[in-house]
Protein backbone atom coordinates (compact mmCIF):
# COMPACT_ATOMS: atom_id res chain seq x y z
CA UNK A 1 0.00 0.00 0.00
CA UNK A 2 1.17 3.50 -0.77
CA UNK A 3 0.37 6.24 1.71
CA UNK A 4 0.01 9.84 0.59
CA UNK A 5 -0.16 13.01 2.69
CA UNK A 6 -1.90 16.10 1.37
CA UNK A 7 -0.18 19.28 2.51
CA UNK A 8 -1.50 22.83 2.53
CA UNK A 9 0.31 26.03 1.49
CA UNK A 10 2.27 25.94 4.78
CA UNK A 11 3.34 22.29 4.27
CA UNK A 12 1.02 21.15 7.07
CA UNK A 13 -0.56 17.71 6.58
CA UNK A 14 -4.32 18.03 6.19
CA UNK A 15 -5.26 14.57 4.88
CA UNK A 16 -3.78 11.09 4.43
CA UNK A 17 -4.98 8.57 1.85
CA UNK A 18 -3.92 5.02 0.98
CA UNK A 19 -3.51 3.71 -2.56
CA UNK A 20 -2.31 0.55 -4.25
CA UNK A 21 1.45 0.44 -4.95
CA UNK A 22 0.80 -1.75 -7.99
CA UNK A 23 -1.95 0.38 -9.52
CA UNK A 24 -0.73 3.67 -11.03
CA UNK A 25 -4.33 4.84 -11.27
CA UNK A 26 -4.32 5.22 -7.47
CA UNK A 27 -1.03 7.14 -7.26
CA UNK A 28 0.10 10.73 -7.30
CA UNK A 29 -1.38 11.62 -10.70
CA UNK A 30 -4.79 10.23 -9.71
CA UNK A 31 -4.77 12.24 -6.46
CA UNK A 32 -3.88 15.50 -8.21
CA UNK A 33 -6.37 14.98 -11.05
CA UNK A 34 -9.28 13.84 -8.88
CA UNK A 35 -8.77 15.57 -5.56
CA UNK A 36 -6.32 18.36 -6.29
CA UNK A 37 -3.77 19.87 -3.97
CA UNK A 38 -0.22 18.90 -3.17
CA UNK A 39 0.56 15.30 -2.18
CA UNK A 40 3.73 13.81 -0.70
CA UNK A 41 4.32 10.08 -0.34
CA UNK A 42 4.92 8.84 3.21
CA UNK A 43 6.02 5.53 4.73
CA UNK A 44 3.73 3.90 7.28
CA UNK A 45 6.65 1.84 8.60
CA UNK A 46 9.17 4.65 9.13
CA UNK A 47 9.75 6.41 12.44
CA UNK A 48 12.72 8.49 13.50
CA UNK A 49 14.41 7.89 10.16
CA UNK A 50 14.34 4.10 10.67
CA UNK A 51 12.24 1.50 8.85
CA UNK A 52 10.43 -1.13 10.89
CA UNK A 53 9.20 -4.51 9.71
CA UNK A 54 5.40 -4.24 9.37
CA UNK A 55 4.91 -7.85 10.50
CA UNK A 56 7.12 -7.87 13.59
CA UNK A 57 7.49 -4.20 14.49
CA UNK A 58 11.22 -4.77 14.80
CA UNK A 59 13.89 -2.72 13.04
CA UNK A 60 14.19 -3.83 9.40
CA UNK A 61 17.44 -5.24 8.11
CA UNK A 62 16.95 -3.22 4.91
CA UNK A 63 17.11 0.44 5.98
CA UNK A 64 16.92 1.60 2.36
CA UNK A 65 13.14 1.41 2.89
CA UNK A 66 13.24 4.23 5.48
CA UNK A 67 11.41 7.12 3.86
CA UNK A 68 10.75 10.74 4.85
CA UNK A 69 11.85 10.37 8.51
CA UNK A 70 8.37 9.70 9.99
CA UNK A 71 4.96 8.54 8.88
CA UNK A 72 2.90 11.66 8.22
CA UNK A 73 -0.03 12.46 10.47
CA UNK A 74 -2.58 15.25 10.29
CA UNK A 75 -1.00 18.34 11.83
CA UNK A 76 2.56 17.25 11.02
CA UNK A 77 4.66 19.46 8.74
CA UNK A 78 6.52 18.32 5.66
CA UNK A 79 10.01 19.81 6.01
CA UNK A 80 11.56 20.09 2.54
CA UNK A 81 15.06 20.78 3.93
CA UNK A 82 15.27 17.34 5.56
CA UNK A 83 12.72 15.70 3.20
CA UNK A 84 10.73 14.46 6.15
CA UNK A 85 7.56 14.78 8.18
CA UNK A 86 7.85 16.29 11.65
CA UNK A 87 5.35 16.51 14.48
CA UNK A 88 4.33 19.82 16.03
CA UNK A 89 7.05 21.21 18.29
CA UNK A 90 6.25 20.05 21.85
CA UNK A 91 7.92 23.03 23.56
CA UNK A 92 9.76 26.17 22.46
CA UNK A 93 13.12 24.98 23.82
CA UNK A 94 13.12 21.63 22.00
CA UNK A 95 15.47 21.09 19.06
CA UNK A 96 14.77 19.27 15.79
CA UNK A 97 17.10 16.36 15.10
CA UNK A 98 17.46 16.63 11.31
CA UNK A 99 18.62 13.01 11.00
CA UNK A 100 15.54 11.53 12.68
CA UNK A 101 12.94 14.23 12.16
CA UNK A 102 12.14 14.02 15.88
CA UNK A 103 12.10 16.79 18.48
CA UNK A 104 14.56 16.44 21.35
CA UNK A 105 14.54 18.13 24.73
CA UNK A 106 17.58 20.32 25.43
CA UNK A 107 18.37 18.07 28.42
CA UNK A 108 18.14 14.26 28.45
CA UNK A 109 15.24 12.44 30.07
CA UNK A 110 16.26 11.27 33.58
CA UNK A 111 17.25 7.64 34.00
CA UNK A 112 15.28 5.34 36.26
CA UNK A 113 11.71 4.20 36.58
CA UNK A 114 10.11 7.44 37.80
CA UNK A 115 7.84 9.30 35.39
CA UNK A 116 8.76 12.83 34.42
CA UNK A 117 7.03 15.57 32.46
CA UNK A 118 8.63 18.45 30.64
CA UNK A 119 8.48 21.84 32.39
CA UNK A 120 9.19 24.58 29.87
CA UNK A 121 9.41 27.35 32.50
CA UNK A 122 12.44 25.67 34.11
CA UNK A 123 13.59 23.96 30.89
CA UNK A 124 13.84 20.68 32.76
CA UNK A 125 12.14 17.38 33.49
CA UNK A 126 10.11 17.32 36.72
CA UNK A 127 8.58 14.38 38.55
CA UNK A 128 5.02 13.76 37.45
CA UNK A 129 2.66 14.56 40.30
Amino acid sequence: MAHWAQIDENNVVVEILVGDNNDPSEGYDWLVENIGGTWVKTSYNTKGGKHYNPETGELSEDQSKAFRKNYAQIGFTYNEEIDGFISPKPAESWILNKDTGLWEAPVPYPEGTDLYVWDESSVSWVLES
